[in-house]
């Protein structure tokens, strides 16, 4: 038997949490993650045959803590043959009792976030390590998050582990003269996870509702911690604005409707009005930041009543300062977008050319924008192959669907023109 979709989404909300408690109690990182994994895999094999607990959680700390135990003993027990020692080992010197499975679980997410993004890790090491320790996802997903091989990915994560436990990492608040950088990489890890869930990497749906749920949760409870941090605040708004569209992005069939396509009736009014609110406040208060000044590009095309209307030019005037304050070749990708909708778009294929080498040359993002961009300027030919080879290097399913249709489209009438 297999979970269904509701108890899955309950594993995932609850592991960080019995991880925290883990780690809060024991202080070993590594072991309790370890630990964590080994009790949800005995919930995915016993809660369809047994129903789920009265106390979910509980039952995952109780079980949890039992692995952690056995952990430590096996190690201990290694360690003695290895130095041929035999005196018996404390059984109270190991850990401290299970918690009860009836208490309140404590929220310590951020605080995971936090250890995760310890000074000893390098900082591509604490984004990998979180997402996957603590986001919920998996190994496969952080990879395709950062662009590399699965295999890769995973020797990333194990060495940040060991790292953390050389480094003797715990479970405590940041010295103040490192709060401002984790909690940057902290901020970095929630868009990512909540990219990873708006725009699933693989696999049959676009997207992941449980990450984009969990970052906004997240995100919402560290603006409450730091409700003057302009940074925080964006973010926060960018999330709210790019997920009042997610109605309006999927269509009957679960494909993509693209942005120009979208019935702007089904955008969330309510999340809009929050985000847009929040990015005013932040930016009148605060100097720009990235997440900042993404979120605002995100409020003038919120605010816009169609694509035809949107006002294009301070998207592109926003766009570049965006690149001023953190260049990177996605941000140069959607200024090509932009300067083709104000300049034409055979400007917006001359920009493409900056990022036809590096981690975006085989993206299949850098070729459908070029594919948009041909068919924009007419050559419906050359933008049928561009939308094939999108296509070909599309992640998940409904996008790689749009995308051949969308081929399909420009080779069944390869001579009209769009030309703006």
């Amino acid at each position: 038997m297999s979970l269904d979709e509701a108890t899955a989404d309950l594993l995932r909300r609850l592991a960080p949490q019995v991880l925290g408690t883990l780690v809060r109690r024991y202080g070993d990182f590594a072991t309790a993650e370890d630990a964590v994994q080994e009790a949800l895999v005995a919930a995915v094999e016993a809660w369809p045959r047994e129903g789920v607990p009265e106390h979910p959680s509980g039952w995952l700390h109780t079980v949890a803590a039992r692995r952690y135990v056995d952990q430590v003993r096996t190690e201990a027990a290694r360690t003695r043959r290895e130095r041929n020692a035999h005196d018996a080992l404390p059984r109270d010197a190991l850990v401290a009792p299970p918690p009860d499975a009836t208490a309140p679980p404590r929220d310590d997410l951020l605080e995971l976030f936090l250890l995760c993004c310890h000074p000893a890790l390098p900082a591509p090491a604490q984004l990998a390590l979180t997402l996957r320790a603590v986001g919920g996802l998996t190994t496969a997903e952080v990879a395709a998050a950062f662009l590399v091989p699965e295999k890769t990915m995973g020797q990333r994560i194990v060495r940040a582990k060991q790292r953390l436990r050389e480094a003797g990492a715990r479970f405590a608040p940041p010295q103040a003269a490192d709060r401002g950088r984790r909690l940057a990489v902290v901020r970095q890890v929630l868009y990512l996870m909540f990219n990873e869930g708006y725009s699933a990497s693989s696999g049959p749906e676009l997207r992941r509702a449980d990450l984009t749920r969990q970052a906004l949760r997240l995100t919402r409870r560290l603006h409450e911690r730091l409700p003057d941090d302009g940074e925080t605040a964006g973010l926060l708004a960018l999330m709210l604005l790019t997920e009042a569209r997610a109605a309006a992005r999927v269509g009957p069939d679960g494909d993509l409707v693209p942005l120009a396509d979208q019935d702007r009736r089904w955008w969330d009014r309510a999340a809009i009005a929050e985000g847009c609110a929040l990015v005013a406040r932040s930016l009148a208060s605060s100097p720009p930041g990235p997440y900042q000044v993404q979120a605002a590009i995100a409020a003038v095309h919120a605010e816009a009543p169609n694509t035809e209307e949107t006002d294009w030019p301070q998207i592109l005037a926003l766009y570049e300062v965006l690149e001023r304050l953190a260049p990177n070749p996605v941000a140069t990708l959607n200024r090509a977008v932009a300067v083709g909708m104000v300049h034409g778009p055979q400007a917006g294929l001359a920009l493409l050319g900056e990022v036809e080498s590096g981690l975006l040359a085989d993206h299949h993002r850098r070729h459908a924008v070029r594919a948009h961009l041909l068919e924009s300027a007419g050559d419906r030919a050359a933008a049928a192959v561009a939308w094939r080879r999108a296509a070909d290097l599309a992640g998940n399913d409904p996008e790689r669907r749009h995308l051949l249709r969308r081929a399909a489209r420009c080779e069944s009438d390869p001579g009209h023109s769009t030309d703006r």
